[in-house]
């Protein structure tokens, strides 16, 4: 019996290697991991994960682009959540797989 393959194309192809380049990077890991407890200031997860508030707004940038978090103002600070639960699953299941 002969099997169909499914291609992918070109979008897909790239959202799909943009997204695990995403999860590739261990300061993103974190930061998505803290956003998966809930919302969180820029200055919240600096401070949670001592890291340098630069640090942590050129990483969530990045996240951002990518649409894997999303924000709001209040005032004059912005608060985080992730924004992609497809994603936040996939980190969450490869976290329990890493503790067994």
């Amino acid at each position: 019996m002969e099997r169909k393959h499914d291609e992918l194309d070109k979008e897909t192809l790239f959202i799909v290697s943009q997204t695990f380049k995403a999860l590739a990077d261990p300061t993103r890991i974190r930061i998505l991991h803290l956003l998966s407890e809930g919302e969180c200031s820029v200055n919240q997860i600096a401070e949670t994960l001592q890291l340098q508030q630069s640090t942590v707004s050129h990483q969530l940038r990045f996240l951002k682009n990518l649409r894997l978090v999303k924000y709001r103002r209040e005032g004059t600070s912005m608060y985080y959540s992730h924004d992609d639960e497809h994603v936040m699953n996939i980190l969450e299941q490869t976290i329990d797989h890493a503790r067994h």
